[in-house]
């Protein structure tokens, strides 16, 4: 029994820690419209794997996903994905950089267009936790004048 709670806790902290998706409404209050500066927009955000972009829009737009030559050029007769439902949710699910425009090849031009930057999601493991170790190497404790567990508590500027 004391193995199964201990399982299930560790499987609970697990997902408490990985479950950090963000939803970003693209243009926040703007949405997705030429008048919206998408490029301001977009920095300063750190887009992660299974985070979650919605764009609203109207129906004078559209949303297409395309490759960077497209993006660049604002070509949208390739795109990958087009949507024109004026509220559409696009899950970031792997690592990479994801492009979008506005299907009016003119929006486009004018600005409409969003390139994001999707990071891998791998959290840092929790303090404490087993780090892997190469083949062969031994175990080594790290060298300090104590070996005090307390002086290895984080503070705001990192370890003390």
């Amino acid at each position: 029994m004391g193995k199964l709670v201990l399982v299930i806790s560790l499987v609970v902290l697990g997902l408490a820690i990985t479950c950090n998706a963000a939803t970003y409404m693209v243009g926040d209050n703007s949405g997705w419209d030429i008048s919206t500066d998408l490029d301001t927009w977009a920095q300063g955000k750190k887009f992660v794997v299974g985070d979650l972009l919605l764009f609203q829009y109207s129906s004078s737009h559209s949303l297409e996903e395309v490759k960077k030559e497209d993006f660049d050029s604002c070509n949208t007769t390739n795109a990958a994905r087009k949507f024109t439902n004026g509220n559409t949710t696009v899950p970031l699910t792997e690592p990479g950089t994801r492009y979008f425009v506005c299907g009016n090849q003119l929006h486009c031009l004018g600005g409409m267009k969003l390139q994001v930057n999707v990071e891998d999601n791998h959290a840092n493991p929790p303090i404490g936790a087993p780090q892997a170790q190469p083949a062969g190497g031994t175990l080594t404790q790290p060298s300090s004048k104590s070996n005090n567990p307390a002086s290895a508590i984080p503070t705001s500027a990192g370890f003390s």
